[in-house]
């Protein structure tokens, strides 16, 4: 059983690998020919930027691997002799510690650098090493707390439960649509500031369109992204009175009212689509069959790795292989993701305006840097949105006549469709 472990991971590893390679070898290319929906030079410094970021990706992709064959040919039997595995529900719950803490060493220098190296080469980045080493502890300090509530009940279950991987499932289940309630108003908090939005004529606007399609949300808030990063967002999140729409900072500084109307119309169309519930859905399957399949693993698997079953190297290879899994599944779930947001777009079209949230698109990408070209594989499996050359398709507008609208830029490379 361990040789076949090994020759999947080793499969979904080479896959990944080709897809990384061709996307980059497709951008290299494409960043050369003529520039769609930004300025030329604008196009070069986004392609540039895909490629650092894919080739990081790569780099990533080849640690993990030996990582995990690390794991299985040692690394497991190491932190069983570290810890001194008993069987006790404790001792499960300090060998998942010890399995995630040296996951977070091996990916800090990944994070490290692109926080501060890649992200800053191209005015993304604005973290300081004060304010990253204070979000690195609060993330530490929540990893802890959170882990302990939902790994100790965990192990607790595979010790003494027959069939565990059902009720893993349900467990793991119940405290994800929980994270969905309290994300918003706990947990996020702890890391921004979320200000509600001021009072005026684009609050007014927002909470008349909100009212129109029958959305009762906990507010409108600013979240302060731009002490982050420069990067522009929005998003709706929460379950029940959690519910609350989030506009960055960086958002409002750069896009138009209407502009702003229609993203949050898009926002809207997942709230009137309940595309917030199929995603709970889509991942609650996935998490089912995961835990089907890596539930009932064998117990010569973790003898051929010199160890004995046991809740905490149950648990951990289950981590380990859950990515596995979930690029089986990952098509077909980015497929959808793709279906939802055309629908959401075309929503957001007819409540803001379809120039409106074309103007904003244009802005997104430009201020993001997002290169709008993708090799098929790479979309196929990655993209959980449409690419943005399919988007205008769908919204009726040709590319090519939108990269003429878009040729005379301002200095800041902003425009607009609206006078």
């Amino acid at each position: 059983m361990l040789e076949i472990i090994m020759v999947l991971y080793t499969l979904y590893t080479l896959i990944r690998i080709y897809i990384s390679v061709m996307q980059i070898g497709y951008i290299d290319i494409e960043k050369n020919g003529e520039a769609v929906l930004m300025s030329q030079e604008k196009f070069q410094i986004a392609g540039e930027y895909a490629m650092k970021k894919e080739r990081l990706s790569l780099l990533s992709t080849l640690v993990d691997y030996g990582v995990f064959i690390w794991w299985i040919l040692g690394g497991f039997a190491w932190l069983t002799s570290m810890v001194g595995v008993t069987g006790s529900v404790l001792d499960a719950v300090l060998f998942i510690f010890g399995f995630m803490a040296v996951g977070f060493l091996i990916s800090l220098p990944f994070e490290i650098y692109q926080t501060f190296v890649l992200d800053k080469e191209y005015g993304f980045s604005k973290t300081t090493p004060k304010l990253y080493l204070v979000d690195q502890l609060k993330g530490m300090v929540m990893s802890v707390v959170i882990g302990a509530v939902v790994l100790y009940p965990l192990a607790w279950i595979v010790i003494n439960v027959a069939n565990w991987w059902v009720w893993g499932f349900a467990l793991l289940f119940s405290l994800a649509v929980l994270m969905n309630v309290i994300y918003p108003t706990i947990i996020a908090p702890i890391f921004n500031k979320f200000t509600p939005l001021e009072e005026g004529e684009l609050r007014t606007d927002i909470e008349s369109m909100m009212e129109a399609v029958g959305l009762k949300s906990d507010g409108v808030f600013v979240l302060d992204a731009s002490k982050r990063d420069s990067r522009l967002n929005a998003y709706f999140g929460g379950l029940g009175k959690s519910k609350r729409v989030v506009l960055f900072d960086t958002l409002i500084e750069k896009l138009t009212n209407k502009e702003l109307l229609a993203v949050l119309g898009h926002e809207l169309g997942h709230f009137s689509h309940g595309d917030i519930w199929k995603n709970i859905g889509m991942m609650g399957l996935l998490l089912l069959l995961s835990f089907f399949f890596l539930g009932n693993l064998p117990d010569g698997l973790f003898y051929a790795m010199n160890i004995e079953p046991n809740a905490g190297v149950e648990i951990a290879m289950m981590m380990m292989l859950l990515p596995l899994i979930s690029f089986v599944f990952m098509p077909m779930m980015s497929a959808v993701s793709r279906h939802n947001e055309y629908a959401a777009d075309e929503f957001g079209s007819e409540l803001g305006g379809k120039e409106n949230l074309v103007s904003a698109l244009m802005k997104l990408i430009t201020e993001n840097k997002s290169f709008p070209k993708s090799h098929p594989i790479y979309a196929f499996f990655y993209y959980t949105h449409p690419p943005v050359l399919e988007r205008l398709k769908e919204l009726g507008y040709d590319a090519n006549a939108v990269s003429e609208m878009v040729k005379p830029l301002d200095k800041d490379g902003i425009f607009s469709f609206i006078n």
